[in-house]
């Protein structure tokens, strides 16, 4: 069961873009979650930047997962959490307890670590949201679909594999139909959990190329243990630790002058 505690309002945060940042679709206001007892995040107050890719940083167990899986409150189905603080996505506050969690879920794709296509045709994978949302004429289907692979980078390779199970595609291709699957009801923002830590470079590249042309139409807010790749795909880069958010900026500033000295031991390799 989940317990919302709200807190006032904050004075201004780690987490602020500069002032010549975009405006912000998510905004954490003192945001912090228990697992029961055991405190996992520790005000976090951060605003992420709208058609920007913000990256999520820091060592296994700092709170990385935990935040991302707040903005569309994945957390919700584990036993025991407590959330204080505030989340904003655009118009709509997150743990209002009026809030329609599954609107918000349409609103806020997820693609996880490991590829989860369903055990169906590439088809009805892409589909399958569409239809859930109440999608029933096959002439939009089909451009729903086709719209869905072009925009993942993955349509030429299946166009004459529609109908094949998703379990058959490569490693690579099933993540690209995942976020085929996550894009095709059109949300605003795009989660992604380590969503290359399971793929060759190859792979990788084309998962990292896939998200800078993405950005043009959704937010994206990527976790990853790979500071090469928070740096090459990356507009915004929060470091965090300890369930804390350390700091919060631009990439390029972040990896070259850190205001924080746990930045800097972590990205210089001295721990994580």
């Amino acid at each position: 069961m989940l317990v919302n505690v709200q807190v006032g309002a904050p004075s201004s945060g780690q987490g602020r873009p500069t002032t010549a940042s975009p405006p912000s679709v998510v905004e954490a206001h003192q945001l912090s979650m228990w697992y029961g007892r055991t405190q996992a995040l520790f005000g976090v107050t951060m605003a992420v930047p709208r058609h920007r890719i913000t990256a999520l940083i820091g060592p296994s167990g700092c709170g990385k997962s935990t935040l991302l899986r707040c903005i569309n409150r994945l957390n919700d189905l584990i036993d025991g959490v407590k959330v204080a603080g505030r989340l904003r996505l655009a118009d709509i506050d997150v743990y209002h307890p009026a809030t329609d969690v599954v609107d918000l879920r349409r609103r806020v794709g997820m693609v996880f670590q490991k590829s989860n296509p369903f055990p169906k045709s590439v088809y009805e994978n892409v589909a399958y949201g569409p239809r859930i949302l109440g999608v029933t004429r096959r002439a939009e289907l089909d451009a729903i679909v086709e719209r869905s692979l072009r925009a993942a980078a993955l349509w030429d390779e299946v166009r004459d594999r529609l109908h094949d199970s998703a379990l058959g595609l490569s490693g690579g291709q099933q993540q690209r139909l995942c976020i085929a699957r996550a894009i095709a009801v059109e949300p605003e923002v795009l989660l992604m959990d380590e969503p290359c830590s399971a793929l060759d470079p190859v792979a990788t590249a084309k998962i990292e190329d896939l998200m800078t042309g993405l950005k043009e139409r959704y937010t994206i807010v990527i976790v990853t243990h790979n500071m090469q790749q928070a740096a090459r795909v990356s507009d915004f880069t929060g470091f965090m630790w300890l369930g804390e958010l350390v700091e919060f900026g631009l990439t390029r500033d972040l990896f070259t002058t850190p205001r924080d000295r746990r930045t800097e031991d972590y990205i210089t390799g001295r721990f994580g």
